[in-house]
């Protein structure tokens, strides 16, 4: 005997087409990367991510919260090797290993060019207030950073006692900037790490030490 034909299974509804949310946002932080938040367009990131505005936004809320988001990613991807550096022996070979492998990122060939922090500078009217101060204090935290390991030279005996640490700590920070817009602007490694070497010729003056321990 035949079994009684069961009904038909009711059409799917249309869902929503999945993404890979993690792979998304390295899209979306390149493009911005490259552009800038305010030179980003909704429709540039919605193609390179792969998505629809309405996925953007059901995944990120606005663009900047993607923005937010796509900056954490990027600042923890290279966390490791900045505070690598600073974990080097003396305060001198950390602020050099800082430059150098600023050189060498903000020219990564395949990569945008310079340091997708900080060309976010002039970008502030553009930005709300509270993403505005936060990127302002991690820009800031280059120098606090640099200050704390001159500090821990000066214990460590390889900084002079009365080297002006604020004054010494905010020229590398600008040394560091300063490669990130070269790197904008065209500049390559070898023209990086030019000035890098440059910049490290001051150290001996500027921390008072002997060309003997320079």
């Amino acid at each position: 005997m035949s079994s009684r034909p069961q009904p038909a299974a009711p059409p799917s509804r249309g869902r929503p087409r999945t993404f890979d949310r993690e792979q998304a946002l390295d899209a979306a932080m390149r493009v911005f990367w490259a552009k800038g938040f305010a030179g980003a367009s909704l429709s540039e990131l919605t193609a390179a991510m792969g998505i629809a505005s309405p996925s953007l936004y059901a995944a990120f809320g606005s663009k900047e919260g993607l923005y937010r988001e796509a900056i954490e990613r990027y600042v923890s991807s290279n966390v490791e090797s900045f505070w690598g550096v600073m974990e080097m022996p003396t305060a001198r070979e950390s602020v050099e290993g800082l430059l150098r492998n600023a050189a060498r990122a903000f020219s990564t060939p395949g990569a945008p060019p310079g340091c997708m922090v900080l060309q976010t500078a002039t970008e502030g009217g553009e930005l709300s207030p509270e993403l505005a101060d936060s990127l302002c204090e991690m820009r800031a935290s280059n120098a606090e950073t640099l200050a704390r390991r001159l500090r821990r030279g000066i214990g460590d005996g390889d900084v002079a006692p009365g080297t002006d640490v604020r004054a010494v700590a905010d020229f590398y920070a600008t040394v560091h900037k300063g490669l990130s817009l070269s790197a904008k602007g065209g500049a390559g490694a070898d023209e990086l790490n030019s000035v890098v070497t440059s910049a490290m010729a001051a150290w001996a003056p500027l921390t008072q030490v002997g060309s003997d321990q320079a």
